[in-house]
């Protein structure tokens, strides 16, 4: 496929997307947040694919949203076709069947940083950094982040880091449990596609309901959440993947997954 501000390509399990707007400082537009979208449900259909990974180059992540088109946003109306855009985004990204994990480098900044917060893990080099702006320039931020950031890090975290609009560096983000794994400066992507060949050897069908249960489970109360998980739990059990799985460990053997 061809894009004009993200770059796709593929290295052995992993279906790298590199936001591609230097002048922009990759600054997320509406073009970009298509054609994210469709390298994403490109990726998915792809069954070499085991895992999508969404960096932006060893300079920087993304500068946040592209504010000409933010400032566009005049009326209620305006806003709510915008950030639908943003919603479709993110939630395309939550709810793919593979996992998707951001590759940071440099500043990660606001509407970039939802869109990570969006994805499944977060692996940062140490030279990387992390602010939601939004009440800098008399804003809320309306890409998820006050509703995933306290999911991920606590209320009071989340409400210091947006409250200050100050950007924290890579090891306070590690400390909160933003990021997921702290590498060194430069190392984001290569940790990343690490974690995707490890994937690679584990069930497809696996990765997609366990994503699935976890993300729709954390909405439900708890004695919901069980039964739906006791329900997906019962689903896989029918698959051409657990008795392959269950017998190549019975067998001291390396399970070949199909995905089904």
């Amino acid at each position: 496929m061809s894009f004009e501000t993200i770059v796709m390509r593929q290295a052995g399990p992993s279906c790298i997307v590199t936001l591609n707007r230097p002048h922009r400082r990759n600054a997320v537009d509406l073009k970009m947040m298509e054609e994210i979208i469709a390298a994403a449900l490109k990726a998915e259909t792809e069954p070499s694919v085991r895992a999508l990974i969404i960096t932006g180059g060893k300079d920087y992540f993304s500068a946040g949203a592209d504010l000409n088109e933010a400032l566009a946003v005049e009326s209620s109306a305006d806003g709510a076709r915008y950030f639908g855009r943003w919603h479709r985004l993110n939630a395309t990204l939550e709810k793919l069947g593979k996992p998707v994990i951001a590759a940071i480098e440099g500043f990660c900044v606001t509407g970039g940083c939802e869109m990570a917060l969006a994805c499944d893990i977060r692996v940062a080099g140490k030279g990387a950094s992390f602010a939601i702006t939004s009440s800098r320039i008399g804003t809320v931020p309306g890409a998820g982040a006050t509703q995933r950031l306290p999911r991920i890090v606590g209320i009071g975290k989340a409400l210091e880091l947006m409250f200050s609009a100050e950007a924290i560096d890579a090891a306070e983000a590690y400390r909160i449990g933003l990021v997921n794994r702290l590498v060194p400066a430069g190392e984001a992507l290569t940790q990343a596609c690490a974690m995707a060949a490890v994937y690679e050897k584990r069930a497809p069908l696996s990765h997609a309901l366990i994503k699935r249960a976890v993300r729709q489970g954390m909405q439900m109360d708890l004695d919901s959440a069980v039964e739906f998980e006791t329900f997906v739990a019962t689903t896989i059990y029918g698959s051409d993947d657990k008795r392959e799985g269950i017998s190549a460990f019975l067998e001291k053997r390396q399970a070949a997954f199909k995905g089904r």
